[in-house]
């Protein structure tokens, strides 16, 4: 694994360098323990190193022809291809994620890219019509510039290339700072393919850092024009916060609370794999994983007992083992935090249906039912292997829990009849929302986002090119104006 050492690097203005910060980020793996990698920090001082870089290399690449833009971002794609062993072992090794977290992480990612691709070519303007008469209207679709990246630990390299792929082929330059938990898969590893594909130096960028060492200077840097940040609700108004007092543009991917509901009618095993699914991919350390589970009182018992046996059948453990289907949680604080919440949970009077153990970073599954209608455990992010299950009765019971949280992420409802899951759907205040499916749902051409708590804007389609973009209005009067003075 010696791409770990090679990549924990500060990657800036086309060089790999050594941070010149007083202290190291440690990247351990979060299930042996093994230190993959010691990076010394970036400083503020190579913060605006690399956004002056990215602001130099974007003045040429946005007027570059988008057939060569494309023509780097086709071979990022191969190279990516080519990588997909050492880039699914990455994923394993320093997120803890499974095998099958790691390959659906990848996969997707590969779509992305597949999808930035043809964002190269995209038109770049239009005409409009004007009441003045002689009057042409022209509306360019200019690239923003720079655009700061900030990836969470749970999918960065999906995360990473979701902004970093289309911002390049619509001609901005981009910085990137990743989690501290996923400096290389998030950081190095994107870094890396875009240089061997030729990208020129500059135009990508990645500081390895922690705001105890740079405070707001990521966002606060008078060069990005675009903040995209993905990670929990409480960094993220902060983030908000300090990029609108620099009237900057935020995408912000936030923290969720999501909802899967099976309804009467629903095909209960196929409900049942949605919802272990949903719940516990990547131990559930998934902004859109099912923290509840709600099942209407008819068919609760037997949704239940499935459930439950399907729970307790997950099996914890290494994560390279094809077998294992629960891997560590990314650290030991995560770990002791998960073990209080269920502690507490069971002390305020909730049953646990399946106990889970603790084990260093190894938090076995765990199935919570009867909570308090006003248990906090019920309102937040629990982040972690557990799963609360809730009985409702009827369908607007079920939209009134559903809708009891601050967060609108994602969501999923489980029916026989689709239009009725369609209905049920649009009642829902969240930002996606999926009929007889997973609440766990990326897929490049659908804008994603959330509502309330979880988060401001949209990315994916349309929706990126929104967001990586501005409009520029140039009008040109053919005949002679008539002023009204």
């Amino acid at each position: 694994m010696s791409f770990f050492h090679e990549l924990a690097h500060q990657y800036i203005d086309g060089e790999w360098r050594t941070g010149t910060g007083s202290w190291d980020i440690i990247d351990f793996n979060p299930y042996n323990g093994e230190k993959l990698a010691e990076i010394p920090i970036a400083t503020a001082h190579e913060v605006d190193l690399a956004y002056r870089a990215a602001e130099r290399a974007q003045r040429s690449w946005s007027t570059t022809n988008p057939y060569e833009r494309r023509a780097v971002l086709e071979r990022a794609l191969r190279i990516t291809e080519e990588r997909q062993a050492e880039i699914v072992d990455a994923i394993i090794d320093e997120l803890g994620g499974t095998r099958i977290k790691a390959e659906y992480e990848f996969r997707a990612a590969l779509e992305f890219l597949r999808d930035a691709i043809h964002r190269a070519l995209r038109p770049q303007g239009s005409l409009l019509p004007s009441p003045a008469n002689g009057r042409e209207n022209r509306l360019h679709r200019l690239p923003v510039g720079v655009i700061g990246v900030i990836t969470p630990y749970n999918f960065p390299f999906l995360v990473a290339m979701k902004s970093v792929a289309p911002a390049l082929a619509l001609g901005n330059a981009v910085v990137v700072k990743p989690n501290q938990n996923a400096p290389v898969v998030g950081g190095g590893m994107v870094a890396r393919i875009f240089e061997d594909a030729g990208l020129p130096a500059g135009l990508l960028n990645v500081l390895i850092t922690d705001v105890a060492e740079i405070g707001n200077a990521f966002i606060e840097h008078p060069v990005p024009a675009v903040i995209s940040f993905a990670g929990s609700d409480r960094v993220g108004r902060h983030v908000g916060a300090v990029a609108a007092g620099h009237f900057k543009r935020t995408i912000l991917e936030l923290s969720g609370n999501s909802a899967l509901v099976v309804l009467e009618d629903a095909d209960i095993d196929y409900a049942v794999e949605a919802a272990v699914f949903s719940r516990f991919v990547y131990q559930g350390q998934v902004c859109m994983a099912a923290n509840r589970i709600l099942v209407d009182r008819r068919i609760e018992q037997e949704f239940t007992e499935r459930f439950t046996a399907a729970v307790a059948a997950l099996t914890t453990g290494d994560p390279r083992d094809p077998e294992t289907r629960i891997g560590p949680v990314i650290n030991t604080f995560r770990a002791d935090a998960l073990t209080a919440l269920v502690d507490r949970a069971i002390a305020d009077g909730a049953t646990a249906l399946v106990r889970g153990r603790t084990r260093g970073n190894l938090v076995e599954p765990t199935v919570l039912a009867g909570l308090p209608e006003d248990s906090p455990l019920l309102s937040q992010e629990i982040f972690g292997p557990v799963a609360l299950l809730m009985a409702f009765d009827g369908e607007d019971d079920a939209v009134r829990i559903a809708n009891d949280t601050p967060y609108g992420l994602s969501g999923a409802v489980h029916t026989r009849d689709v239009e009725r899951g369609v209905r049920f759907a649009r009642r829902v205040v969240s930002g996606m929302f999926h009929v007889n499916d997973s609440t766990v749902q990326d897929d490049p051409l659908v804008a994603f986002g959330g509502e309330k708590f979880s988060g401001l804007g949209r990315l994916n389609g349309e929706a990126t090119v929104d967001a990586f973009t501005t409009q520029r209005w140039i009008s040109i009067q053919h005949e002679r104006a008539v002023f009204p003075f």
